[in-house]
C-alpha cells in the first residue's frame, strides 16, 4: 500500500489554494491506495490516460491526484466530474497535466520524432518536406488484417503519390520483425512493401499520437489514420478498432476532398467523388460567389453547387 500523503503533501498548501478543502475533503482524497491497482481509481474520471502512465513517480502522482478530485466529487455531489485541469492551476502537478493535454485534435501540430523504418532512420517532419502525409498504424505484425492493409497500401502507392502524399506505416514490432512480415505481405498479397513502416517496439510514436487506447487494449495500437498537410497540422483523424480492415480507397477520396477544400472555399457534400458538383462554403457571399464560380447553381440560400475547378 502506498500512502499518497507522502507524494501529496508538500502540495497541499496549493491544494487548499485552488479549492477550499475541509477536513473531510482532505482525509478522503489523501486515502492510501495501492499503486499498480489503477484499474480500481475510478475509471470513470479519466479511463484515456490513467493506464498510459510509466514513470513509477508519476504513477504515484496520478493516484494521489484522482482520489482527490474524486473526493470532490463526493463531497460536492457530482462538481468533481468536470476536467481537473480547469479546477488546478497549471503549476500543480505539471508532468501529469502535459500528459492529460496530449490527445491530439484536428488542427493541431502533428508531433516530430525520430524513429527507426524499414528504410532507416527518419525525422518525422524532414522526411514529410513540403508533401501531405498518410501515417497509418497497426496493432502488431503477422496479423491477418494488418497484412491486408499493407499489400493494399502497397498497391496503391502511385495513388498517393499522383496527389503529393508520402506514406508511413507504423507497428509496434521490432524492425527485424518488420523486415519478416515484408516478406510475408510480398508473398499473400502480389505486392512488396514500397514505403516505411516505424519500428516502435518502445510505443513512443503510439504514444505521442495518443493510438493505444485503454478500453480496447493496453498494449496494442488501435487502426489509426493521420492525414498530416504540408503545413504539420493534422487534417483527418480516423480510429478503427483491430477487427476491421481500413477502406483505402476512401482514404484517397478524403485527401481528394482536403486538398480540393484547402484550395478553394469549397466543401464536399456526401458520398461525393472527385469529378462530381461541390458546394460553396457558406462564407462565401453570392456577389463573390458569381466571380469565382460562375454559373452556379442556388438550391437553397445556403447550399449552392458549383462544378468541382478543374486544376
Amino acid at each position: 500500500m502506498i500512502d499518497s500523503r507522502q507524494v501529496l503533501s508538500p502540495h497541499v498548501a496549493q491544494l487548499d489554494a485552488a479549492i477550499p478543502l475541509t477536513a473531510a475533503t482532505r482525509d478522503v482524497a489523501l486515502l492510501p491506495i495501492a499503486a499498480d491497482d489503477l484499474r480500481s481509481v475510478d475509471r470513470t474520471v479519466a479511463p484515456t490516460w490513467i493506464n498510459r502512465i510509466r514513470d513509477p513517480a508519476f504513477r504515484l502522482r496520478a493516484i494521489g491526484v484522482v482520489t482527490f478530485r474524486s473526493a470532490i466529487r463526493v463531497v460536492t455531489g457530482g462538481v468533481g466530474h468536470r476536467p481537473l485541469h480547469r479546477w488546478l492551476p497549471e503549476t500543480i502537478f505539471p508532468s501529469l497535466l502535459e500528459e492529460r493535454k496530449m490527445a491530439i485534435r484536428l488542427g493541431d501540430k502533428a508531433p516530430d520524432f525520430e524513429a527507426n523504418t524499414t528504410v532507416g532512420k527518419i525525422r518525422f517532419h524532414e522526411w514529410l518536406g513540403n508533401s501531405w502525409g498518410l501515417l497509418f498504424s497497426h496493432p502488431k505484425d503477422y496479423t491477418p488484417v494488418c497484412t491486408t492493409e499493407l499489400g493494399r497500401v502497397a498497391a496503391l502507392k502511385g495513388e498517393f503519390e499522383k496527389l503529393g502524399v508520402k506514406v508511413i506505416g507504423l507497428s509496434v514490432d521490432a524492425l527485424e520483425s518488420h523486415q519478416g512480415w515484408a516478406r510475408d505481405i510480398a508473398e499473400t498479397q502480389g505486392t512488396a512493401l514500397n514505403f516505411p513502416v516505424i519500428a516502435d517496439a518502445d510505443k513512443k510514436v503510439a504514444t505521442l499520437f495518443d493510438m493505444i487506447h485503454p478500453n480496447a487494449s493496453d498494449t496494442m495500437p488501435v487502426r489509426s489514420v493521420f492525414v498530416i498537410g504540408p503545413d504539420k497540422s493534422v487534417k483527418l483523424m480516423i480510429t478503427y478498432p483491430a477487427s476491421t480492415g481500413r477502406n483505402f480507397d476512401e482514404i484517397l477520396r478524403v485527401i481528394d476532398s482536403l486538398q480540393l477544400t484547402a484550395k478553394y472555399k469549397l466543401a464536399t457534400p456526401a458520398d461525393w467523388r472527385p469529378g462530381q458538383d461541390v458546394i460553396i462554403s457558406t462564407s462565401v457571399s453570392d456577389d463573390e460567389a458569381a466571380k469565382l464560380f460562375p454559373g452556379y447553381k442556388t438550391v437553397k440560400s445556403y447550399l449552392r453547387t458549383t462544378p468541382q475547378p478543374k486544376s
